[in-house]
């Protein structure tokens, strides 16, 4: 019952000379513990686990797991690596601060295939000792798995409890509901009515919660009490990020974890900024200020929260 809802992401602070504040990360913690989220993941592609250190590593889980436990908020190790050795070492050093769960990713240099995903799989759970795991199947991915093949692969791997994927049509969720009965499955944060509505989603590990903590937890909440809203709101967001925030992935060709930190730096909510790492580039904080007031009276909700 811990992996549903709305989880929000730790984004990385990173100073102009590309080391992560530790500091302001503490203080977004601080506030996402605030905001009341349902829970906090660090280490998705957002937070940048394709660019730091081994040590870095450490130290962002050590800090997470610190505050959260302190404050009894669930949290999430994200162990992802493309490299199978480093993701299985991890998970191996995630397990001593023991989150709710552990996600990881399949190895991504070459494809894997099924039976080669299932023999790492395999390998995470006996490293993860009885902590669940949470596949990420995102849609950049080598292979982006249908859920026919989700469902073998967590037939094989039980420890397996939830995936983070992309959603799709009335297709792609009728099969979801044929073969990933029972697993808790994580759609884009700006398609939850609708995978709620659904009957498939558990949650989202959030892009709308990097736009505003507090007003994606209300959101949320209040899918119980009037989906027919929520899915109005939804429509709302939908097009939002299909006019202000994909043209900068389609026609400019930033990378995702620019777009989460953009909306971070719309919904201003916190110490993150829009810098990525080098060699990545981020999104001018002009550009925040230029779709500040545009967000806030499309989806005037997300900050009355």
């Amino acid at each position: 019952m811990t992996l549903r809802g709305n989880w929000a992401t730790l984004l990385l602070p990173i100073a102009t000379d590309d080391a992560i504040d530790f500091g302001h990360l503490g203080e977004e913690i601080d506030l996402l513990i605030a905001a009341g989220v349902d829970g906090i993941y660090s280490n998705g592609t957002a937070g940048e686990f394709h660019n730091q250190t081994e040590a870095e590593y450490e130290a962002i889980q050590a800090l997470l797991a610190e505050k959260c436990q302190a404050a009894s908020m669930p949290f999430v190790i994200g162990a992802c690596q493309g490299d199978p050795r480093q993701s299985l070492e991890r998970v191996r050093r995630a397990t001593g601060l023991q989150p709710a769960a552990i996600q990881i990713i399949l190895p991504d240099w070459w494809p894997v295939t099924d039976e080669e995903a299932i023999d790492f799989l395999a390998m995470m759970a006996e490293a993860a000792r009885g902590l669940p795991l949470v596949l990420y199947n995102p849609p950049h991915a080598k292979r982006v798995l249908s859920p026919e093949s989700l469902g073998r692969l967590v037939r094989a791997v039980p420890a397996v409890k939830a995936i983070k994927l992309a959603d799709g049509d009335d297709a792609w969720y009728a099969a979801a509901r044929r073969h990933l009965a029972g697993v808790a499955l994580f759609v884009p944060g700006h398609h939850l009515a609708t995978g709620i509505k659904a009957g498939v989603a558990a949650g989202a590990f959030s892009n709308v919660a990097c736009l505003s903590p507090r007003g994606a937890q209300a959101w949320t909440d209040g899918m119980a009490a009037d989906i027919e809203a929520a899915l109005d709101l939804e429509c709302r967001l939908c097009r939002f990020m299909d006019e202000h925030i994909v043209p900068f992935r389609r026609d400019h060709g930033y990378s995702n974890a620019a777009l989460d930190k953009l909306l971070a730096a719309i919904g201003n909510w916190g110490p993150v900024g829009p810098r990525l790492r080098r060699p990545y580039r981020w999104i001018a904080e002009s550009e925040a200020e230029r779709l500040r007031p545009i967000a806030r009276a499309l989806l005037p909700e997300l900050f009355e929260a």
